[in-house]
């Protein structure tokens, strides 16, 4: 499964460097964690997709504590816009 998050940043950054590399150590400690791509382009519009193995996976992710707090703080002072989709991964190709 992938969790698509796009999001557009305000200019408040008030410890979002901090907790966005804690939330990744803490993603990538969780059961059915697969990986992780994020981007950021300079309007401050980006694109997280994480990979997990189920949605019990995804659904454990979300209430994690510490996660909890990054979305309600996210929610208060860092993200003018977002949405986030969750999408069955049906086939995937790699090139070199």
């Amino acid at each position: 499964f992938a969790v698509i998050f796009t999001s557009q940043r305000t200019e408040v950054d008030d410890g979002y460097d901090a907790m966005a590399e804690r939330m990744v150590e803490f993603a990538a400690k969780q059961p059915g964690f697969l990986g992780m791509e994020s981007v950021r382009d300079a309007s401050g519009c980006g694109i997280t997709v994480s990979y997990c193995v189920s949605l019990e996976a995804i659904a454990a992710w979300r209430a994690h504590a510490e996660h909890r707090i990054a979305q309600a703080t996210g929610r208060r002072q860092w993200y003018a816009r977002f949405e986030t989709r969750i999408a069955k991964v049906e086939r995937t190709n790699s090139g070199p």
